[in-house]
């Protein structure tokens, strides 16, 4: 299995074995408290138009104004709180071009614990520089010249660096579980949520926390229209896999849902709806320009759907996962003017 990174955790130890089939609502609890004080209290905004456009009653969780810009810090902060003495002597390492790795950098810096990151050469200047900027020691690689799987393995088996994934953990899908939990204890119950999908992390702590705190709410999950791999995962009830996905989305362009995540959707879910690069770009547009608020490809996930009529529901509560804000700005123009 690959991560959302391409990381093939079923091949090696990570370092951080854990003996959890599932993760329960106590888990997110217990995440809940270790993030207190450290992670933010993210807003919830809501806005007259989007009511009246989609026709319900729309709470957005906004994520974007999280540590780092994202919900991937909540995750990671509460694996890396984790760790035991000795393992936090010898460090972390991740992979990642994007949100994950400057999470764990972050998380890294405020608990002291050394953090190196893997990024393909040729990542983004401006996350490059941001992943840095938090303290991490990155290690640039060729992916046409050298194994991942290898220089992994070097820094887990060898180095003894303990390997922090970005989603098929119980610790850190608990830690993303806290945004639903702060969602339902700010607003109360809802009809609907819906939570933009990469590898599940997110979409399956969700599910956790709204089973606990709003039973009969239905939780969906959104995919990128050249990322649905959670789509076809779910039809067939075995996990399906999208190798080098395209889209716009680059926060969901996983090659599958990871396998704890799996089993809470598929069991859980309401189901996966996907949406399109140019319904991300007009939903990316209504957000910046109407509520005022960056949001990245991968943050609108979650409100396109929505935002262009594809549920069919009216006069419900809905509730709507905003994951992130990180996004280069002269990108965002360039998608702007395209769309």
């Amino acid at each position: 299995m690959l991560s959302a990174d391409g990381i093939p955790y079923s091949t090696m130890s990570t370092g951080m074995e854990s003996r959890q089939s599932t993760v329960t609502f106590a888990d997110v609890e217990e995440a809940a408290q270790r993030l207190q004080g450290v992670a933010h209290r993210t807003p919830v905004l809501t806005s007259r138009t989007l009511n009246e456009l989609c026709g319900n009653e729309v709470f957005l969780k906004c994520e974007n104004f999280q540590r780092m810009g994202a919900f991937k810090f909540r995750g990671a902060y509460n694996a890396l709180s984790r760790l035991n003495p000795d393992q936090r002597r010898r460090g972390v390492v991740a992979f990642s071009s994007g949100n994950h790795a400057q999470a764990v950098a972050l998380s890294g810096r405020l608990l002291g614990i050394p953090t190196r990151i893997v990024m393909p050469q040729g990542v983004a200047r401006v996350k490059l520089e941001a992943t840095r900027g938090y303290g991490a020691e990155v290690l640039l690689y060729d992916p046409t010249a050298q194994s991942l799987e290898d220089l992994l393995r070097q820094q887990v088996e060898e180095e003894g660096r303990v390997l922090i994934p970005p989603y098929d953990h119980p610790h850190v899908i608990a830690g993303q579980g806290t945004v639903a939990r702060e969602l339902f204890e700010e607003v109360g119950e809802l009809d609907v949520l819906l939570v933009p999908c990469g590898g599940g992390g997110l979409l399956s702590g969700s599910i956790v926390s709204a089973r606990a705190l709003s039973p009969r709410c239905r939780v969906y999950g959104v995919e990128p229209e050249g990322a649905a791999d959670g789509v076809r995962s779910l039809e067939t009830g075995e996990l399906q896999r999208i190798e080098a996905p395209e889209t716009i989305a680059d926060g969901a362009r996983t090659p599958s849902l990871g396998t704890l995540p799996f089993s809470i959707i598929r069991r859980w879910a309401a189901g996966m709806l996907i949406a399109s690069d140019a319904e991300l770009i007009r939903t990316m547009r209504f957000l910046w320009e109407r509520l005022k608020i960056v949001v990245e490809p991968t943050g609108a996930l979650g409100l396109a759907p929505l935002f262009h009529g594809r549920l069919g529901i009216e006069g419900q509560r809905v509730g709507v996962v905003l994951s992130g804000g990180n996004v280069d700005l002269e990108r965002a123009c360039e998608l702007f003017r395209r769309g």
